[in-house]
């Protein structure tokens, strides 16, 4: 039995673009060079997660002021190159949106430069605008620059490995503003752990006090077994003082002869 599986539809995601789409559709974007920002550099490091690292400061004189999110690849030649990007999630979102995708249909999304970094001669993207390859580099110029150009055919494209996230809350609050927030709440957490421990010792310490204290005075489990004894030695204590002040006073008689003590009752015979 077989099963017809529905491909996604391969959009490529320009502000000058006239896209129409349904609502039911699966998109892979392609994004426009004019929504990102994009360097070929060479760094002095081996491994992609490195130069994540360094990625804001790459970019630092370069953007204007936005809320920025950064991605990066090796480049597939042998020269030790690093295609760095910055977008603005926001944007793109927004621009989606604006030609009815959902962030909800959208089931990849991909720069330019990884798809077609291998294009021979330059293609229209819209009415006025061509893009081809500089310096291995996809670049966006007016189409009265090139003298020839084709159109693009998505049908043709083969998609890369090489996609990102866009991050819908991303615009709201920066990362650095994320990561202080995150600093604070990783205070507070270490706050709270540090005083659940002393809080747990000092319980202990109280547990280990009042067994102590049940062990020497002979206590019983419960409350209200303690309460019962505490209140019959209280009875006795009371009966004991009343009896050696009764039996002060008749000590201070002459001639005592016997002095008997029956059913709670002091008797003194002179």
């Amino acid at each position: 039995m077989k099963f017809n599986v529905k491909k996604n539809r391969i959009v490529f995601l320009d502000p000058h673009s006239s896209i129409t789409v349904t609502s039911d559709e699966k998109i892979d974007l392609i994004l426009s060079p004019s929504l990102y920002w994009v360097q070929k550099v060479k760094l002095p490091v081996k491994y992609v997660r490195e130069v994540k690292k360094l990625l804001p400061s790459l970019f630092e004189d370069i953007l204007p002021e936005g809320n920025y999110s950064y991605s990066v690849y090796k480049d597939e030649s042998l020269d030790g190159s690093y295609f760095i990007f910055a977008y603005e999630d926001k944007r793109i979102i927004d621009l989606a949106s604006s030609f009815g995708i959902s962030s909800s249909n959208i089931a990849s999304v991909r720069f330019a430069q990884s798809v077609l970094h291998d294009l021979q001669g330059a293609v229209k993207i819209n009415e006025t605008q061509s893009i081809y390859v500089k310096d291995g580099v996809v670049t966006l110029v007016p189409c009265c620059w090139i003298e020839e150009s084709g159109n693009i055919n998505l049908d043709s494209i083969k998609l890369s490995r090489h996609t990102i996230t866009l991050a819908q809350f991303g615009h709201i609050v920066d990362n650095s503003s994320l990561y202080k927030i995150a600093a604070v709440l990783v205070v507070f957490s270490l706050l709270f752990f540090a005083e659940y421990f002393i809080t747990k010792q000092k319980i202990a310490s109280l547990q280990e006090q009042k067994s102590e204290l049940f062990t020497k005075y002979d206590l019983k489990p419960t409350m209200f077994q303690n309460k019962a004894l505490l209140k019959k030695y209280k009875d006795i204590h009371k009966n004991q003082t009343k009896l050696r002040q009764e039996l002060a006073k008749k000590l201070k008689q002459k001639n005592i002869k016997l002095i008997t003590y029956k059913n709670n009752t002091l008797k003194v015979e002179s």
